[in-house]
Formats: C-alpha cells, structure tokens, sequence
C-alpha cells in the first residue's frame, strides 16, 4: 500500500512546469502589461491595488506553489494537494471578477480593460477568463494523472517491498565420529614363550655363519 503511494516526479513534470509558468503570468502581468499597452486600469506598471491582490496577486502565486508542488513532488498525496490548489486557483482567476466587484465592503474590483473592444477581449481572456481556464485544465490534468495507479506504479511498489534474500548461514560440518578400530585377529602368546624365541633368534644372529665342507 506505501509502495502505490510514490510515483515518479515525471508523472507531474510537464503540468507542474506548465502551472509555474501560468502562476507567474497572473501574478505579474498586472505590474508588466501597462508598458506593453496591456492592462486594465489604472494602466501604469508596478501599480498596486487590493483588486490586483486578490483577483491576480494571491491566485497566481497559490497557482505558482501548487505547480511547483507537482514537479518536485513524489509522493502521491502531497502531488494531489498541489493539484488542488492550483485548480481552485484557476476557478478563481476564471469568475473572480465577476463576483469580486459584488462584494461592495472589500471593494475588489479588477478596474476596467484599456484599448478597442477586441483589445479588450483579449485582456479579459489573458488576465482572467482564458488563464483560469488553461490553469484548471492543467491542474485537472494532473488530478487525473495522479488518481489513477498505474500497472507501472503497482510493479515499481512490488519491486520496492521485495527485499533480497539473506545468503544462509554456512553451519560448521560436522565431524564424523571416528571408527572403531578392527579387532587383531590372531592368537597372542603368552610372555614366557615369546622372551625365549627372541633370545634364540638374537644368538643365532651372533654366530658366525660356517662354510659348508667342499
């Protein structure tokens, strides 16, 4: 069961990047878009207000850690967790200035577009629409990626639970009780006679040896 919870950080690399990226571009077009003619008011770079904070400040760097939580990530949980937080965070870019400017106490409103109507569209599509859309598909990307265990998740858990055989202990050979030893087969005489044969044999052995008659 640990073993399906670890996957590997390549299963989130490419979304991971991409949320970072996306995270990164809520987060500053507002302060860099007025020197491309790029901005909603007030159109003056580094400006900032509490609807920029809340409508692209604090979206785009939520999206931002969740990306970077994916990529670097490997365990499944807490991939999951950066997965979430970067989907919320698209949901948010995505109707955040439609509801932001209702809630009258906060005064979080986004301004307004600068430029022609098509100039328009499109800064409603890059600064909150069409990012939080491209930021949810990403982050429902990844959620689906990282719910499912996969044949190859499930192999590389079963090889990480398998740990290698202990050679086995070498036992000391046993040592073979000795044979008895075969009894003597023959007869034994007794001491008297056998002191008189070697006394025989050691004077024959001092007498010369005579020739024989020719």
């Amino acid at each position: 069961m640990n073993g399906t919870l670890r996957v590997p950080r390549s299963r989130g690399a490419v979304s991971g990047a991409a949320l970072i990226l996306l995270g990164l571009w809520g987060a500053l077009i507002p302060f860099v878009g007025p020197y491309f003619h790029y901005a909603y008011t007030p159109d003056t770079g580094w400006t900032y207000t509490s609807g920029r904070f809340w409508l692209e400040i604090l979206p785009g760097a939520v999206t931002l850690v969740g990306g970077l939580i994916v990529l670097v990530s490997r365990y499944r949980p807490v991939a999951l967790l950066g997965g979430w937080l970067a989907a919320f965070s698209g949901g948010w870019f995505a109707v955040g200035s439609l509801i932001g400017p209702t809630w009258a106490r906060m005064s979080i409103t986004p301004g307004q577009p600068v430029g022609g109507s098509m100039l328009r569209t499109a800064e409603q599509l890059g600064f909150f629409t069409g990012l939080g859309i491209v930021i949810v598909f990403f982050a429902t990307l990844t959620l689906g990626r990282l719910s499912v265990v996969s044949v190859r998740d499930t192999k590389l858990a079963a090889r990480a639970g398998t740990k290698p055989a202990e050679p086995a202990e070498e036992k000391p050979a046993e040592e073979k009780p000795a044979e008895p030893k075969a009894a003597r087969t023959g007869m034994r005489l007794p001491g008297l006679l056998r002191g008189r044969l070697a006394g025989e044999t050691e004077k024959a052995a001092d007498e010369p040896v005579r020739s024989a008659p020719r």
